[in-house]
């Protein structure tokens, strides 16, 4: 079994005025719901073997806030995650399918369309996913990452 565990930034604060959306920090309420999701993962034992995290300050403020609840695994920010469709995500989890667990920390509707893509196979049919929110998708075997291959084994948020 392969696990996908999707993480969707936590809440962040309003831009300021003249701040980029890509510049915007988690707020207080973020940071705690950052760390209930890392508190979350180790009570679950969903501990990833790997991270790729957009470049927003938002999800590498989530990012740094879990990590400090599971312990500290290898991580990369990718570009491509920041404004990603299904398609794009795919090809980002893609390219790190060699690792048994990976956590993906990125952004709506990305995400929300993501899940549905992956264990349903249409990105057009999504219910929302909470900031902080975690959804854990199971692989069989040597599944690849293509429309309906997945299972939603778990749907957390704070």
């Amino acid at each position: 079994m392969r696990e996908l565990i999707l993480l969707r930034h936590a809440h962040a604060e309003p831009a300021a005025n003249g701040q980029e959306d890509i510049d915007r920090p988690l707020s207080p309420v973020g940071l705690a719901e950052a760390e209930a999701a890392g508190k979350w993962l180790t009570e679950n034992n969903l501990l990833p073997d790997c991270v790729v995290c957009s470049p927003s300050r938002r999800t590498r403020e989530t990012l740094e806030a879990v990590l400090g609840k599971t312990g500290f695994v290898e991580k990369m920010l990718e570009n491509r995650i920041y404004d990603a469709t299904p398609g794009a995500l795919t090809d980002v989890i893609e390219k790190r399918w060699d690792v048994d667990r990976l956590l993906v920390v990125g952004h709506n509707p990305g995400l929300e369309q993501l899940v549905p893509f992956l264990t349903e196979g249409s990105s057009s049919d999504y219910r929302g996913m909470a900031p902080g929110g975690i959804a854990v998708l199971t692989f069989k075997g040597d599944s690849t990452i293509e429309p309906g291959a997945a299972t939603l084994t778990q749907f957390w948020w704070p």
